[in-house]
């Protein structure tokens, strides 16, 4: 019988953290617009799109659509991970459930590979930190997916001896790398070690022997066809990406053969539109040919064991032709061919610098408190993963050199906070680019702030002089900054967030949406323990105590604050920290009493006597619920001159249409108005909709009327209320699969077509599929809006 052939597509699924390191959120990114953020805009490119991938016939109707995560190996990192929970979780439950498909399918052995948490650069890091990441990334895959992982991806790949210790110390059985990261492979048998290269036959597995008897599998991809799949359109079709890797196999190969690839996952969508079909088609013919089988690591290291042995190149990686210097060098990696990367080492000494401040002072500190604070440190992610109090309250118990009371438990909380921080400063992806101002390296300096917020809060000394003056040998390509210390000045330092920005970015927002007394701005618990408030004419006055405290360091602080509004976006905020309700009600009884005579001369000087000092405004909001108050602004301002408009165009409209039947350009003036209000009549129209049938038949004559005006309408505000509706109609059609709800959905879709109006075609054709699968026996009743979704299931509709 011939040699078993067995193939692996992997998949390196990964986002930087994006989060604000203060607010634990993703803030508005404008680079990825029309979507929020990065991490938005390639779930729905790239992570979405894979769990429920189409197959299409020739005409381009869907025939089927298939989780790609079932039938390809892949990693997804914790950090994107945890924002997936949050933020897609329908995403991240399919993921699991595709690991959960994959392992039944293969004995026990499952797709899914842990990463080290945060893709720091393993072979740059201490030895201390390697335990740390790798054991985060092993603990985050167990919570995530309810079992221990098998192999785990590495950063880049990067690699050395140290990496691969710590890896096999850990219980990991395989890591993957690049070919060239192989220096030497032996049989294990015996024989001489014979140099390879990039030459190393990747169609085996091979067992890597450190100290102390540990060992490790290694696999070698294969370099020209993942090279081919990232950076050659080998993703046009499907059929091309399959003969590919059927190829690679070779008949004189007397063994069993792994044909393998490993690239970013995000080559599946993001960095090739439709990648992910073409990936879904190439699986489906591959399952289909009885020569190979479609597998994973691990189902195929547990069938064939190394019967080679190999040594690797030390602090190596897949995406620098130098080893690792592409994160500590200007090496000459980069994406744009004019910049320089001088900034890459003074960047890297910095943050060395910084750790090398944190850690002895860590050590020191959480030694009074903690058995063993570098164990500590590597558990504390059990914490990261579960902030409700029996975890830490557990964890504590674990580690704690005696019983600790409320001031030491925040001081370890801080000391954590601390290192959590200093690890994630280390993340690959700020040395990876071209330019320090970009978003990743200052995200990375982000966490540097942070770290260093934490470092003076308790007691260690204020450093940031001192690292802003480290960071002035990095140099920028972009002349505005000039170096690294300018770009932490003017990108980084005014994110810095403290409680009294917290308080007033509560009191601010309030203004325009009332908060229960106790709610969450983004990581705080706020609870208000007393408020006043009194209006006249355009002007508000409040006045509250209220109370903050961290879910992450569960650090408390109150305050009391006065806020006047004038109208629109004139608003000051002042704030004190709590004084007593002596302070407080003297404070109160005297602001009431100066703005119940209006006047608000006397009431600005009462806020100068009482809260000497920074006020706060609009602008100190945090980033998205500034846009939305502002916003909110804008809207309030158009409302006023909406009636004007409305006036212009019922006066003008009968000659914008002569002009326009008479073939004349229509003033820019008249047009604009035209555009506005065709366009709030049609929104306005739009948010009546509801489940019961089409669009209403006002908004199809708007649409057409400002069409035949030669005029286009922006209606993308609109698309949550259309897909609302059509989801819920689909749900309701899957509770009671009627004829006459069919007819409904359809009408709301072609009608939305018709006026090319974007209604979450995507989303729509997923849950239809749910449906179709779900219930056989209503296919006959479905099949119309089968059709009208762009599907072909001709031949499962009887």
């Amino acid at each position: 019988m011939a040699a078993p052939r067995a193939i692996v597509i992997h998949g390196h699924f990964y986002q930087p953290p994006r989060e604000n390191p203060w607010l634990e959120a993703v803030e508005v990114q404008d680079s990825a617009a029309p979507y929020h953020d990065w991490n938005a805009r390639i779930t729905a490119e790239c992570y979405a799109p894979n769990t429920a991938a189409r197959r299409v016939d020739q005409a381009n109707r869907i025939l089927d659509i298939v989780d790609n995560f079932e039938r390809i190996s892949f990693n997804v990192g914790p950090t994107l991970f945890a924002w997936l929970e949050r933020q897609a979780p329908a995403v991240a439950r399919a993921i699991v459930e595709a690991d959960r498909t994959s392992a039944a399918a293969h004995g026990g052995h499952g797709n899914a590979m842990a990463q080290v948490y945060n893709h720091q650069i393993m072979p740059l890091a201490s030895r201390a930190d390697k335990v740390t990441q790798v054991r985060w990334g092993l603990a985050d895959f167990r919570h995530r997916f309810g079992h221990e992982a098998e192999g785990m991806w590495l950063p880049e790949t990067a690699a050395d001896d140290e990496t691969l210790e710590v890896l096999a110390e850990a219980g990991v059985k395989f890591t993957v790398l690049a070919p060239g990261q192989a220096r030497r492979v032996r049989p294990l048998a015996g024989g001489d070690w014979q140099d390879v290269g990039p030459a190393v036959d990747p169609s085996r597995p091979y067992l890597w022997r450190g100290p102390r008897g540990l060992s490790l599998a290694l696999f070698f991809y294969d370099g020209p066809i993942s090279r081919a799949i990232a950076f050659e359109h080998l993703l046009d079709r499907g059929e091309k990406l399959a003969a590919r890797l059927r190829a690679a196999f070779s008949d004189g190969r007397d063994w069993p053969q792994l044909v393998h690839v490993a690239t970013d996952g995000e080559s599946y969508g993001h960095h090739f539109r439709f990648g992910e079909m073409a990936l879904a088609a190439a699986l489906d013919e591959l399952a289909d040919d009885d020569g190979v089988e479609l597998t994973s690591y691990g189902a195929f290291l547990a069938a064939q064991p190394p019967t080679w042995e190999a040594q690797i190149h030390q602090r190596t990686s897949w995406s620098c032709s130098h080893g690792v210097a592409r994160w500590q060098d200007d090496c000459g990696c980069r994406i744009r061919g004019d910049w320089h990367q001088r900034w890459r080492g003074p960047l890297r000494e910095a943050l060395d610098w910084l750790r090398d401040l944190v850690d002895p002072f860590y050590a020191a500190r959480a030694g009074a408190y903690l058995r063993d604070p570098w164990a500590a440190r590597d558990e504390y992610v059990e914490v990261i993963l579960d902030r409700e109090p029996a975890a830490l309250d557990a964890f504590l118990h674990r580690h704690q050199r005696v019983p600790l009371d409320a001031a030491a438990q925040l001081t370890v909380r801080r000391l954590l906070e601390l290192q959590r921080n200093r690890l994630l400063m280390y993340t690959s992806c700020g040395w990876f680019f071209d330019e320090i101002s970009g978003l990743e390296p200052v995200q990375v300096l982000r966490y540097a702030a942070m770290a260093l917020q934490y470092l003076r809060d308790l007691g260690g000394g204020h450093h940031e002089p001192e690292l802003v003056k480290r960071l002035g040998l990095a140099p920028s390509n972009v002349a505005e900054y000039g170096h690294g210390g300018e770009v932490y000045r003017r990108l980084v330092a005014p994110a810095v967030v403290d409680p009294r920005r917290v308080v007033a970015h509560y009191a601010i927002t309030e203004l325009f949406a009332d908060h229960p007394d106790d709610t969450t701005v983004y990581v705080c618990r706020v609870a208000r323990l007393d408020q006043a408030r009194e209006s006249y004419g355009g002007t508000a006055l409040r006045i509250a105590h209220v109370r903050l405290q961290s879910q992450i360091t569960g650090e408390a602080w109150e305050a009391m604050y006065a806020l006047l509004h004038f109208g629109g976006h004139d608003v000051t905020c002042a704030l004190r920290a709590w004084e007593g309700r002596a302070a407080y009600d003297h404070m109160k009884d005297e602001l009431l009493r100066r703005f119940a005579h209006h006047s608000l001369a006397d009431m600005v000087r009462g806020l100068d006597d009482f809260f000497p000092g920074q006020a706060f405004a609009l602008p100190d909001l945090f980033l998205d619920e500034r846009r939305q108050m502002l916003g909110r602004v804008i809207a309030s301002v158009l409302d006023k001159h909406e009636e004007t408009y409305r006036r212009i165009w019922q006066e003008n409209h009968k000659l914008v249409r002569y002009l326009h039947q008479a073939d004349t350009p229509i003033p820019e003036a008249l047009a604009i108005v035209a555009r506005h209000v065709l366009e709030q009549e049609t929104l306005a129209t739009l948010a009546r909709l509801d489940e019961g049938g089409g669009l209403p038949e006002r908004a199809i004559e708007l649409v057409r009327e400002a069409r035949a005006l030669g005029l286009t309408l922006d209606l993308t505000s609109a698309r949550p209320l259309l897909q609302r509706a059509l989801l819920g109609a689909l749900d309701a059609l899957a509770a009671e699969p009627a004829a006459e709800r069919v007819a409904a959905v359809c009408r709301l879709v072609e009608d939305a077509a018709t006026l090319e109006l974007e209604f979450g075609l995507w989303e729509a054709q997923t849950r239809f599929f749910e449906i179709w699968r779900a219930q056989p026996g209503a296919r006959p009743v479905l099949a119309p809006l089968a059709s009208v979704l762009g599907f072909n299931l001709e031949g499962d509709a009887a």
